[in-house]
């Protein structure tokens, strides 16, 4: 049985690293749906310290693209359907500009603009202009995940303002990272990624990540709106000072 299982698995993947990862993405997943946000960070972190480089971006975009589908569908009644329209539009430009220069861009710079962009919503009211310009959070997410991948807070920061009750929160973020994540993946497919080694890990991941979203979802029925707006900010707070953290650790190194 093993070895059936290790043909499933890309080269150099052991079978004990792959369980682990399986097993992340039904928590991370459950984060995410909890919360609204925070899973694919630490998902993306997980998968950084076990993945070739060239893989790591797609293969996480296909596993937040199936956690992403499995939390809108289970919410859809909750999407707040009129703010989709110009985030998509900002996505398409966001991601085509991305795969044009995804090579030249050192991801530390994009995490620090992450992260104090996120920072700076949390202790400031932003703009009225920037609260409600759905296609700019749809083209700067979605610019920005060509090149280190877990954009959510930053789109989450752009929602978080509309004090949304939290159902809507969260169906409408995982929405619009549904699109920014098929559009990412498909993107990488045009830059010739080899996704035929990977099918078997991702689809593991998948199935996990979307049992991982049913629990989260539960969890958030428990939570009051109040009470996830609070939880959202502490959340959003350690994020954004996670990827400040990694980004100055990366460009101190040089």
């Amino acid at each position: 049985m093993p070895d059936l299982l290790l043909t499933l698995l890309p080269a150099d993947l052991s079978l004990w690293t792959a369980g682990v990862l399986v097993a992340s993405s039904f928590v991370t997943s459950a984060i995410s749906a909890a919360f609204g946000l925070g899973g694919g960070l630490v998902m993306l972190a997980l998968l950084a310290a076990t993945l070739p480089p060239a893989a790591l971006i797609p293969v996480h975009g296909w596993v937040q693209l199936g956690s992403n589908v499995a939390r809108a569908a289970m919410m859809w009644r909750n999407i707040q359907w009129a703010l989709v329209p110009g985030f998509v539009i900002g996505t398409v430009a966001g991601v085509a500009l991305g795969g044009q220069i995804v090579v030249s861009l050192p991801p530390a710079y994009m995490q620090l603009a992450v992260g104090l962009f996120t920072l700076w919503t949390l202790v400031a009211t932003p703009p009225r202009w920037l609260r409600y310009a759905g296609w700019l959070s749809g083209l700067v997410s979605s610019f920005l995940t060509m090149f280190f991948g877990a954009t959510g807070p930053f789109v989450a920061a752009y929602l978080k303002p509309r004090k949304m009750a939290r159902h809507d929160q969260v169906a409408t973020h995982a929405m619009f990272m549904t699109f920014q994540h098929g559009l990412k993946v498909a993107m990488f497919g045009i830059l010739g990624f080899a996704l035929a080694p990977w099918i078997g890990f991702i689809l593991a991941l998948v199935l996990s990540g979307v049992a991982g979203t049913w629990a989260g979802k539960l969890i958030l029925s428990r939570m009051s709106d109040r009470g996830f707006h609070r939880v959202l900010s502490v959340v959003l707070a350690l994020v954004a000072l996670r990827l400040v953290y990694m980004a100055g650790r990366a460009l101190l190194a040089g």
